[in-house]
């Protein structure tokens, strides 16, 4: 069975230890997730299964994905997520995957898209230094000279400058469970995860 789960960030806290440290974790509400879908080498030239998370209203699904998911049986869910199968193992459709997939003290990658930061100069988005905080200088956060003379005569691809920064793909690895609590679907984790709160989270063991 793929150690895959869908999940959603529902904010961090602390807890203490047996040996008493103050360990920050983060709380996630970790499914139920359902099979809405299954991929096979003969037909799709891959082997998977699709899990659909998160309910939604009925009116607020298209008709297209409210007629996907009652293909499985299930009400119309807000997310879906493909995980990989290995040979031999098999699913049913409409299938129900809960937190249970996993053991306390074991390792997890969370995967999650991080906040958006909007627009950010050189000094946010890359750790630029800066210029002098004094009155007489005139370089204080601008990135600096970008180009070259006659040759190349071109700015090099992928030199630092400002943009976009965040809403980007972020998997943080190998973090600890903590704790797991079967019956409210919670799965707390050692550390960080990408993304704010409600955020959606994909679970893979490490």
């Amino acid at each position: 069975m793929p150690k895959t789960i869908l999940g959603r960030k529902l904010g961090m806290s602390q807890v203490w230890s047996d040996d008493d440290r103050l360990i920050p974790v983060t709380v996630i509400e970790a499914g139920p997730c359902f099979v809405a879908q299954i991929k096979t080498m003969k037909k799709d030239g891959y082997e998977a299964i699709q899990l659909a998370f998160g309910d939604i209203k009925a009116g607020r699904a298209t008709k297209p994905e409210a007629g996907h998911c009652a293909k499985a049986g299930l009400d119309p869910k807000k997310h879906l997520h493909e995980a990989r199968l290995s040979a031999g193992e098999t699913y049913k459709k409409g299938q129900k995957i809960t937190v249970d997939l996993f053991e306390v003290g074991s390792k997890v990658d969370v995967a999650g898209t991080s906040k958006g930061k909007g627009f950010a100069g050189v000094m946010k988005r890359h750790n630029f230094k800066g210029g002098p905080g004094g009155h007489g200088s005139h370089f204080h956060r601008a990135p600096g000279s970008i180009g070259m003379c006659a040759s190349p005569s071109r700015v090099l691809r992928g030199t630092r400058m400002p943009g976009h920064m965040g809403a980007e793909t972020v998997t943080v690895q190998k973090l600890e469970i903590v704790k797991i609590d079967v019956e409210q679907n919670l799965l707390v984790v050692k550390g960080a995860v990408p993304g704010g709160k409600n955020g959606l989270l994909v679970i893979n063991a490490s």
